[in-house]
């Protein structure tokens, strides 16, 4: 009789430890008023800025989202940080504005809108299931190149 067997059974007996991100997200979203897909036109009549965080390869194979200011993830907090010399021009900055953050299935927004409340952006959140759920609720995308 080998070990193997004893071990490979104590390991399907063992439920999967939960990874560490997956308890940071959590947190994360706590805090967090999450937008539904089917919501975002209306949040966005309401006077939310959306912004799309998804990389070029995501957006020039899935398409834009309409109406949304495009901020790579790696600089989002500088750019929206109304404190920062490095924000956006041309956007309003108030710090309750509504800010939904879309990556594109909803995981690195939520991580994203919660660091931005950390910065006093008491009104960012983001999109549940970011730009896949928005287009599986009907969305429909600009095309690349499309203005």
């Amino acid at each position: 009789m080998t070990t193997e067997a004893p071990v490979a059974a104590l390991a399907a007996a063992t439920p999967p430890t939960p990874a560490a991100v997956d308890g940071l997200l959590e947190a994360c979203r706590r805090d967090l008023d999450r937008v539904r897909p089917q919501d975002l036109a209306a949040a966005v009549a309401a006077g939310a800025l959306v912004v799309d965080t998804r990389p070029v390869e995501q957006r020039d194979r899935d398409g834009g989202l309409p109406g949304a200011v495009v901020v790579d993830r790696n600089v989002l907090e500088w750019r929206l940080d109304p404190t920062c010399p490095h924000r956006l021009a041309g956007i309003d900055h108030d710090p309750s504005r509504r800010v939904v953050v879309v990556c594109n299935e909803g995981y690195s927004s939520s991580l994203g809108a919660a660091t931005l409340q950390r910065l006093g952006l008491s009104g960012a959140t983001d999109l549940a299931g970011g730009f896949q759920a928005w287009l599986a609720a009907g969305g429909v995308p600009t095309r690349p190149g499309a203005a």
